[in-house]
């Protein structure tokens, strides 16, 4: 009754925090026929500068860290945030009616980091006074940075292979109308007419361009970039007196932007939503042990303790309010804001920090004995 109690505590005070709420206000004014628009290029600043400052948050964190004790931490937290995306891109995408590129953006959220759920669960520790690394919060952008690029460099490889099959396929249809052939010489298949046509080789998709081209985008340029220059400069008087007093107000317009976008495209959520929030219930958990099981062997191996073995898979079991959105709205544009924003804030913050919470400090006393 307590995890029930918990879970339905956290879940209300989800729905009355900023993030959520700005979002469900854009949707109830776009239902309501609303004609407010947030110009493009306003929001093309916002999303610069949430993302610069995420970046600065990181960088900032990572070099006031122990590097050698976070080395294999790090390496897991990595990891664990790549292979959350690749879950999603081959059990969620594959459920009936769910698009591909929506599944993977959602992989893609949940693999990356809420800071909120991250400080509920240290705060919990301290609480209990369970003892953990001071640098485990600077473990936060070595799995949602990986797990954002991933999702962004994922989803981009599938639609250039989508568009691929389909320019084929167009270019065989063409084909079929355009050449005469003698009676039963039409090539069967796809490949087959590729084969009669094309270079082999023509229809792959290069991984590396494609990589270069989101690292070069805008979002993930600007999380990168932030994160240097914290990491290799000294940014804190900039950083304290701008970017952090107006994150939050920024974020709010955003996050009413992304309210509006999803409502404009519910219905395609309808269809699907009984799969999403499965997901969104059982998902926490299978990120949270993997990066539980993860840390135990840091736990064995280097002496990490308990309580970051805790943390690494609160971390882990969150997804992220924050610099998922805006960074997937830029870098996939295509995915629909409803499905994953909707998984991710409505369903798997609570989650993770209602249940798995107590669920991963109780297996680690369990343990640890």
């Amino acid at each position: 009754m307590d995890f029930v109690s918990l879970f339905i505590t956290d879940f209300i005070a989800q729905l009355q925090s900023p993030t959520l709420a700005f979002l469900i206000g854009g949707m109830i004014i776009a239902a309501l026929g609303s004609e407010l628009v947030i110009p493009e290029s306003i929001c093309t600043i916002i999303v610069f500068m949430l993302l610069t400052k995420i970046g600065l948050t990181g960088g900032i964190a990572i070099r006031n860290s122990n590097l050698a004790d976070m080395i294999l931490p790090a390496l897991f937290a990595v990891v664990t945030g790549i292979a959350v995306v690749f879950i999603a891109r081959y059990t969620l995408a594959k459920l009936p009616k769910v698009r591909t590129v929506d599944a993977i953006a959602t992989g893609g959220l949940f693999g990356a980091v809420s800071g909120s759920t991250m400080a509920a669960g240290l705060t919990v520790l301290e609480e209990q006074k369970i003892p953990f690394e001071a640098w485990t919060g600077a473990l936060y952008p070595f799995m949602d940075i990986p797990a954002l690029v991933t999702a962004i460099v994922v989803a981009n490889i599938y639609l250039n292979k989508k568009k691929l099959k389909e320019a084929g396929e167009s270019a065989m249809q063409e084909s079929y109308s355009k050449q005469p052939v003698a009676a039963g010489d039409y090539p069967s298949t796809r490949q087959e007419y590729l084969s009669q046509h094309k270079d082999p080789g023509d229809n792959r998709v290069k991984i590396w361009p494609i990589i270069e081209e989101s690292l070069r985008g805008p979002a993930l340029s600007a999380m990168l970039l932030g994160m240097a220059l914290g990491l290799f400069t000294q940014p804190e008087s900039v950083y304290k007196s701008f970017y952090d007093p107006a994150f939050r107000g920024l974020l709010s317009i955003l996050m009413l932007v992304m309210g509006m976008e999803a409502w404009s495209r519910i219905g395609e959520l309808r269809k699907v939503a009984q799969w999403y929030v499965v997901y969104s219930v059982i998902a926490p958990f299978i990120h949270g042990l993997i990066a539980f099981g993860l840390g135990m062997i840091a736990h064995y191996t280097m002496n990490f303790s308990m309580g970051g073995v805790v943390v690494l898979a609160v971390i882990a079991s969150s997804s992220s309010d924050i610099s998922g959105p805006p960074t997937l709205r830029a870098g996939i544009p295509s995915a629909n804001p409803s499905a994953y924003i909707g998984a991710s804030t409505a369903i798997g913050t609570p989650i993770a920090i209602g249940v798995c919470i107590p669920f991963f400090i109780g297996l680690a006393q369990a343990i640890g004995g």
